[in-house]
């Protein structure tokens, strides 16, 4: 419950810094329409990049599981963000509430397992697919479900909610890093020599298990200043 609390409630600052407080309306500050469905289904579609899908390209080549994990955490910041907006927008609660209803949900029950095992590239590609077509539809948002399979997911991908979390974190810096450092006019350098910030984002975590996310911070200001 813990964890799930704190990752919701540095989503719930980093949309108030980057959006702006009204941001659950579905309206930067910049007056700029806010569509996280799209932002699920889209970053779905780049999770599915990670498999060698294609029959008629690269046919042998081994699924890219840790770019395939970092998107698993892109997807889980944008599902949150609904989570939040829609709380917020039928009256059901705050970021305490919606954390205590997610941590009674039974598929929160199996990502509180250590899990370091893969499913198969179909079976992981159908269930990305089954939140894709959750976000897609027209009818009435089933929150609960789509939170559910995103678990199933999280398992199927070797995750658990202790890696779940710190990948978030060291994601949520990321984010921070970049608005800090001119993601929103263009200006960021995301390809640091030859390597995705989330990649070397992630190196730094793993390297350092014990890293506090200000130290985070501060590693990655150094490893861009050295690149600038």
């Amino acid at each position: 419950m813990d964890k799930i609390l704190l990752m919701l409630q540095l989503q719930n600052q980093l949309n108030d810094a980057t959006n702006g407080d009204e941001w659950t309306k579905g309206i930067t500050k910049n007056h700029k329409t806010i569509n996280w469905r799209r932002c699920i289904y889209m970053e779905c579609a780049e999770m599915v990049d990670s498999f060698s899908w294609k029959h008629w390209k690269s046919i042998d080549k081994e699924p890219d599981w840790d770019n395939h994990q970092i998107e698993v955490v892109d997807v889980w910041h944008f599902i949150m963000s609904l989570a939040i907006e829609n709380y917020s927008q039928n009256l059901r609660g705050g970021v305490e509430d919606l954390g205590i209803n997610i941590s009674q949900l039974p598929s929160f029950a199996t990502i509180d397992i250590k899990s370091d095992s893969f499913s198969s590239q179909d079976e992981v590609i159908d269930k990305i697919e089954n939140i894709m077509r959750l976000v897609l539809s027209k009818k009435e948002l089933k929150l609960e479900e789509l939170i559910s399979d995103f678990f199933d997911l999280v398992v199927m991908s070797g995750l658990d909610l202790e890696t779940l979390y710190r990948l978030y974190v060291g994601k949520n810096i990321l984010n921070q890093f970049r608005q800090d450092n001119g993601y929103k006019d263009g200006s960021y350098i995301k390809v640091w020599n030859g390597e995705e910030d989330n990649v070397v984002m992630k190196r730094i975590w793993e390297e350092n298990s014990d890293i506090k996310p200000d130290h985070l911070y501060k590693e990655l200001t150094k490893s861009y200043l050295a690149l600038t």
